[in-house]
């Protein structure tokens, strides 16, 4: 039986068993198998238990070939699903809960299956079906309603009633013209009728609402592109993408014998399709058509500008499904499914999509929702909006050059205006002591946080797509804004140790800023970031040029900053002397001045340059009134550990404990995972000190499991920790 064989060859390739393997496994013939595979030879009971015990079924294939046997025996039920094909991989808890759902008769009489175009909705619709055959012994139809296929003409209401009329058996004089008659007609032949209609490709309530039976036994199972919200009593069954594992074993059941590569290569294919089952297929198809080797075919899906060609097999297009999609759009709701395309590639909050649309924040959401509701972008709970990476691709490609020039401008200097102030706003909170210069953007109405913590937290999730906006605002020719947003971003980055996004956002900012002054920010910043990841030398020269910068500019401020940075860095590089008298100039000026903030750190750097020169008292007295002085909490916790390790370096043990364990406490209340470990890492080189090995280990564990870099080249407790290694 065909459909025997098509779950059975499901559940094999899910199980990444070969047909050999199997073959050997259940005792018959590997020829044989292919045939009930592909519905070309009959199954037996002795095979259907033998597949289900080398499946590890638990009876549900066993099952699957009883149901089809009381199928076969159903009297006249017509059953007209399309051949599945045998290529229904994966999905079996979605499978189970929709079969489970059309057999329960308690379940709504309509259920619509809806998702993005290529999702694989016709595919888990009919496969449900199939397995749901023996609650429906009238029969099963299947009607296309072409809503979304190209070059044809979406089935009216009226359109669809009469075939489904025809194929009740009914005689043409009996069947009325207007809508409302067949409808009624159709409940009447249903009524006594237990039958499943499958309506598929739909793409309005409309064309089936009139179709839908009332009072019956039958069931309808829709599906579309659209979430069909219009249709009030039916129950909904999204269909996202394909788990990877899903994915993979799709592209290996259609490659067949052909080699698709190690689990990395064929991973990283299923990625590039977005685990999209039309993509996946079609990728697959090129591979067998031959010309490729998996790799090659990776690199070639890995482009941007070179994906959606790669996913056109001559028939079957990614593009061309998405086209349809947007076909019908109204202009409003086209102009900004292009615009979101400007976004990063990561989800966008509402008031960036409010931003970008330039609308009030009620049409925005109108359009918003139209736009969900035709899975062209998905809006969830917390107020954030997502386009799949192929879709956001072919938004670009397609729609968004249709938009004109202008319109497209305004948009992006909305969103980064938007954006700098938002971050503007955060930074403020969680660095209220810091200097940044003022921006002149507009602080936005509605800010996604309340307090320092909220900011903090919202910085941790958006500062991907902050990063990727410094690139946009870039791009697009807004140079001062580039250079403000990374500048701000700094005070997190520096948190966080983020030297990667850190050093990429300042080196754009650094091509963007057409300022002496600003110039000399960024670069001193860019210093900042190569002192932490242990790059001394660079960290030097870009010290030095921002002091050229500030000395063009005429920025006092900023030439003394950069000396205290320039400081720092010597210091690293193994300079305590030099970096030791420079500091002490800084120190002297923000003493002066009253940057509290500056004071602490200056004095935090005059502590280890004393420690490196022997000069312990001197290094433990700097570094208490360092201490002393902190205001913010991460600056407390840095500290903290400054004065724990200047009493190790001592040999006063016991003080650098206490210090270390007022660190951690700190630390944590502060959310600093690195100021945290470092103090346990400090706690694990007392104890080791002492000979306590039991102890230092738990200290190093606990620290360890923070899983944050802790470079020797910049700090002493890890070069400690590194030594006592051997």
């Amino acid at each position: 039986m065909a459909d025997f064989g098509t779950e059975l060859r499901r559940r094999r390739m899910s199980a990444g068993i070969s047909l050999t393997a199997f073959a050997a496994a259940v005792h018959f013939t590997k020829g044989y198998l292919s045939k009930v595979e592909t519905g070309k030879a009959r199954v037996n009971r002795e095979l259907a238990k033998a597949c289900d015990r080398a499946l590890d079924a638990r009876g549900e294939l066993l099952a699957v070939f009883a149901d089809r046997a009381v199928a076969r025996r159903s009297a006249g039920g017509i059953v007209g699903l399309p051949d599945g094909g045998g290529l229904f991989i994966g999905r079996e808890a979605e499978l189970a809960e929709l079969t489970a759902r059309l057999r329960d008769p308690g379940t709504g009489r309509a259920g619509v299956v809806h998702g993005m175009a290529g999702s694989g909705k016709t595919a888990l619709a009919v496969a449900a079906a199939r397995a749901a055959l023996p609650a429906f012994p009238d029969g099963c139809l299947f009607f296309d309603f072409h809503g979304h296929t190209p070059g044809a003409e979406a089935l009216s209401a009226v359109e669809g009633l009469r075939r489904l009329v025809s194929l009740l058996g009914i005689a043409p004089a009996q069947v009325p013209s207007d809508e409302d008659g067949l409808a009624n007609l159709v409940r009447d032949q249903l009524r006594e009728r237990r039958v499943l209609l499958v309506l598929d490709n739909v793409r309005t309530a409309n064309q089936v609402r009139a179709v839908i039976p009332g009072g019956t036994a039958s069931r309808v199972l829709v599906t579309s592109r659209g979430r069909l919200p219009a249709l009030d009593d039916a129950w909904h069954f999204p269909v996202g993408v394909l788990p990877r594992q899903d994915a993979v074993a799709l592209l290996r059941s259609i490659a067949g014998e052909r080699d698709t590569g190690d689990d990395a290569v064929a991973g990283e294919i299923a990625d590039y399709c977005g685990r999209l089952p039309l993509a996946v297929r079609i990728a697959a198809a090129r591979f067998v058509a031959g010309g490729w080797t998996a790799a090659r075919l990776r690199d070639r899906l890995a482009g941007e500008d070179t994906r959606l060609g790669a996913l056109d097999d001559g028939e079957r297009s990614v593009a061309t499904a998405f086209a349809v999609s947007c076909a019908a759009l109204p202009e409003d709701q086209r102009r900004l499914f292009g615009l979101l395309a400007l976004h990063p590639a990561a989800a966008a909050e509402s008031t960036s999509a409010d931003a970008l649309a330039g609308l009030g924040a009620g049409e925005a959401d109108r359009l918003l929702d139209r736009l969900h509701d035709a899975h062209l972008v998905v809006r969830d709970e917390d107020g954030y909006v997502e386009m799949h990476d192929l879709m956001r691709m072919f938004a670009l490609r397609r729609v968004l050059p249709e938009i004109a020039e202008a319109d497209r401008v305004a948009a992006v200097v909305r969103l980064v205006e938007h954006v700098v102030g938002t971050v503007f706003a955060a930074d403020e909170l969680t660095e209220p002591h810091r200097f940044r210069p003022d921006t002149g953007a507009a602080r936005p109405s509605r800010l996604p946080f309340a307090d320092a913590d909220g900011a903090l937290a919202w910085l941790g999730a958006q500062w991907p797509v902050l990063a990727d906006l410094v690139a946009v605002a870039a791009d697009h020719g807004l140079g001062r804004r580039c250079w403000q947003l990374a500048f701000m971003l700094r005070g997190f980055f520096f948190r966080e140790k983020l030297f990667e996004p850190w050093i990429r956002t300042h080196r754009r900012a650094l091509e963007a800023a057409d300022e002496p002054g600003a110039q000399g920010l960024i670069l001193n910043n860019l210093g900042m970031a190569y002192v932490e990841s242990g790059d001394a030398a660079e960290a030097i020269r870009c010290h030095r040029l921002a002091q050229e910068r500030f000395a063009e500019a005429d920025d006092e401020r900023g030439l003394v900053d950069a000396l205290s940075s320039l400081a720092w860095a010597r210091l690293y590089a193994g300079e305590p002397e030099p970096a030791l008298a420079d500091l002490r100039q800084v120190l002297e000026v923000y003493r002066r001045t009253g940057r509290t903030r500056n004071v602490v750190i200056a004095l935090r750097g005059i502590a280890y340059a004393c420690s490196e020169l022997g000069r312990h008292d001197e290094a433990v007295a700097s570094a208490g009134e360092a201490n002393d002085l902190a205001q913010l909490p991460v600056d407390q916790a840095m500290s903290a550990n400054c004065l724990a390790w200047m009493c190790f370096r001592a040999g006063r043990a016991e003080a650098a404990e206490r210090g270390y364990l007022a660190a951690a406490e700190i630390a944590d209340q502060a959310g600093s995972d690195y100021e945290r470990a470092r103090a346990l890492l400090g706690l694990g080189n007392v104890a080791a000190g002492r000979g306590e090995g039991d102890a230092a280990a738990r200290w190093w564990a606990e620290a360890a499991g923070y899983r944050v870099k802790l470079d020797p080249a910049v700090l002493g407790e890890a070069r400690v920790r590194q030594e006592s290694r051997g």
